[in-house]
């Protein structure tokens, strides 16, 4: 696992071989930190999470929350494990939580041709076989703002999944989009996010994410964008659109 420090003192990416997970610190100042972690790697990250932490100067048991952006196993695998090390709560929509719980499966992607090796290339990048399932899930809807960097809200942005969200905090510019929206590994251009359940939906999504004033985008696969967000996601949204009229 790769950690680069993207806001100083406030953020930093996880990159694991598929995706990405974040780490968002409040606290400073003379008062204790209070760590939220956006996404959880696949199966095994949880140690590595946790010495990620330790090396920032705090504990374990700072990490309050998980929050998973979807039920995909390289983004909610490692959330039981980081759970167990630090006592987090796990939260994730209350469409994904089933699957997140293993109380239903998940509903598979609805794959374009062009996404077939690349799916199975990804698959290939992850750990074999099933992994372990959260005790619990605390389950979101659209709406709902976390105690999170002085208020953090959750978008739902079905599409990927049906439980997609993304995490807003407005008072730091910052939107983490999930799989909703990725960077392209060939040219880094914002792109609508690739293996979705209904693309349609997606790219409605994508649209709403477009409106919102961002200054720092995150991503769960590809370089996040760390100034003028905005412009980017609406040009995204845009170029979408302009396909979606052909």
């Amino acid at each position: 696992m790769d950690v680069g420090e993207l806001l100083p003192g406030r953020l930093l990416m996880l990159r694991f071989p598929v995706g990405q997970a974040y780490l968002w610190r409040d606290g400073g100042g003379g008062r204790p930190d209070e760590l939220t972690l956006v996404d959880a790697g696949p199966a095994g990250s949880g140690a590595p999470i946790v010495e990620a932490v330790t090396a920032l100067g705090a504990r374990p048991a700072d990490v309050r929350r998980v929050v998973l952006t979807h039920f995909h196993e390289d983004h909610a695998g490692g959330a039981a494990e980081v759970a167990a090390l630090t006592g987090a709560e796990v939260l994730a929509h209350r469409l994904d939580a089933p699957h997140v719980r293993d109380d239903a499966p998940g509903p598979p992607p609805a794959l374009e041709d062009w996404e077939l090796p690349l799916r199975r290339r990804a698959l290939s990048l992850l750990p074999p076989g099933d992994y372990e399932r959260p005790a619990s899930v605390t389950e979101l809807s659209d709406g709902d703002v976390l105690d999170v960097a002085g208020g953090a809200q959750v978008l739902h942005v079905p599409g990927h999944t049906r439980g997609s969200i993304a995490l807003r905090l407005p008072r730091y510019g910052v939107l983490f989009t999930g799989d909703t929206v990725a960077v392209s590994p060939a040219d880094g251009t914002v792109i609508p996010g690739v293996f979705n359940l209904d693309r349609h939906r997606l790219l409605a999504s994508c649209r709403r994410l477009a409106a919102l004033d961002t200054e720092t985008a995150c991503f769960g696969h590809g370089d996040p964008v760390l100034t003028d967000a905005s412009r980017r996601l609406r040009a995204m949204a845009e170029a979408a659109q302009r396909e979606t009229d052909r």
